[in-house]
C-alpha cells in the first residue's frame, strides 16, 4: 500500500479542512510575516495557537461540532461582507450598475446609460422615484430621491 492510501485511511472519519481552517491559515501566514519584521514573542504565541487550532480542527472526529463552527463563521463572514456587496457586484458586472433603494433597501440592477443627463427610475417594490444623473461613459449615481 502506498503512502497516499495510508493518509486517506488515516483521514477517514475525520473532519478535514473547511473555510474556517483556511481563514485561520491566512491569519497564521499574516502573523508569520508580521513576526519576521517585529520579532515579538506574543505574535509567536498567536502563531502557535493558530497552528494547534488548525491541526485540532483538521484531525477532529467531532464532525458535527466542527460543522456548526464553520456555519457560524460563514454567517459572520456574510454579515461582514454585506456592506461591500454592491461594490463587488458593480466591479464584476460591466453591463449594469447596482444601486440600493433608500426606502425599502432593495438592490436595483440598472443598465449603463447610453446618453448623459438626468434619468428617472422607480423601485419595483416601494414605487419610490429615483433621480439619477449620468455622464456618458460613467456609471450612474443617485443624486436625489423624490416621493411620488
Amino acid at each position: 500500500m502506498n503512502f497516499f492510501n495510508k493518509i486517506v485511511r488515516f483521514m477517514y472519519g475525520r473532519y478535514g479542512t473547511d473555510n474556517l481552517n483556511r481563514f485561520f491559515l491566512l491569519l497564521y501566514v499574516l502573523c508569520f510575516i508580521l513576526n519576521l519584521f517585529l520579532r515579538q514573542n506574543w505574535i509567536f504565541l498567536i502563531e502557535l495557537m493558530l497552528v494547534v487550532v488548525i491541526f485540532y480542527r483538521t484531525f477532529s472526529k467531532k464532525i458535527h461540532q466542527r460543522r456548526k463552527e464553520n456555519q457560524l463563521y460563514l454567517k459572520l463572514k456574510k454579515i461582514a461582507n454585506k456592506p461591500f456587496e454592491i461594490i463587488t457586484k458593480n466591479w464584476k458586472d460591466k453591463d449594469h450598475i447596482y444601486k440600493k433603494c433608500r426606502k425599502c433597501k432593495t438592490i436595483l440592477r440598472l443598465p449603463l446609460p447610453i446618453k448623459r443627463g438626468i434619468k428617472h427610475t422607480k423601485c419595483p417594490n416601494c414605487k419610490k422615484k429615483l433621480t439619477i444623473f449620468a455622464f456618458k461613459y460613467q456609471k450612474i449615481e443617485i443624486i436625489k430621491n423624490k416621493k411620488i
